[in-house]
């Protein structure tokens, strides 16, 4: 599609973000096919010429966010998808098609930041953006980690937390500075929330990768990459 308009699908039942987008699309050179979520998998149909899909996984419409995943995943389609506080903890980016979100109360800025990432090419990604460690890849710029070439099925604050862990190897970390870091300062839940986390984590990174996350002993946590 090079000189072309940009294609984007965007499907949201609010109007307080259908009019948000409408200020970022304003400033774009796009083409805009706008839709409930009753209405996206026609959109999304074998064949859809689209480099862009927004989907408003809030409220009821966030049980079908599974399927159009799937859907864009199955196109090769890039995938923005705006979810509010609650949904983060069951957010998942398992799939190969470049995906990012946003939380529903962000202003028109980061908006658009986000949608001119998603559509501006397909940049490769940079050394700093891959992390290897044995036969596993964190891919901070996708959200998305694999181990042997196999997608991992993370939360998106199992994935936070991996990925802060990676990219500072051999620190070591309190409960209190994790909920800081990742969580954000205004997390009102218990220190003991991050060591469900980590046990979560090791689990789905099964044995081998999960001795790289040591315990230590009475102050929290460190990754270990070697």
């Amino acid at each position: 599609m090079i000189g072309m308009r940009k294609q984007i699908a965007f499907v949201a039942n609010s109007l307080d973000n259908a009019f948000k987008f409408r200020q970022v699309f304003s400033e774009l050179n796009v083409d805009v096919s706008a839709s409930s979520t009753a209405q996206v998998r026609s959109l999304l149909k074998p064949g859809a010429l689209l480099d862009l899909v927004i989907f408003e996984a809030v409220g009821q419409s966030s049980v079908s966010l599974d399927e159009i995943q799937l859907l864009a995943e199955n196109q090769g389609i890039p995938l923005l998808v705006i979810v509010d506080e609650e949904g983060l903890s069951n957010l998942t980016f398992s799939g190969q098609t470049p995906s990012d979100f946003i939380v529903s109360d962000a202003g028109v800025s980061e908006c658009m930041a986000r949608v001119k990432r998603l559509i501006g090419g397909r940049i490769l990604d940079s050394a700093d953006d891959i992390i290897v460690v044995d036969d596993m890849i964190v891919n901070l710029n996708t959200y998305q980690v694999s181990i042997a070439g196999t997608p991992v099925d993370l939360t998106y604050l199992e994935y936070a937390l991996l990925a802060f862990f990676v990219r500072h190897p051999c620190h070591t970390f309190s409960r209190n500075m994790l909920l800081q870091n990742v969580w954000g300062f205004d997390y009102g839940g218990g220190s003991r929330t991050v060591d469900v986390h980590v046990r979560r984590i090791r689990s789905k990174l099964g044995p081998g990768l999960a001795q790289h996350l040591e315990t230590i002993r009475g102050v929290g946590y460190l990754w270990n990459p070697k």
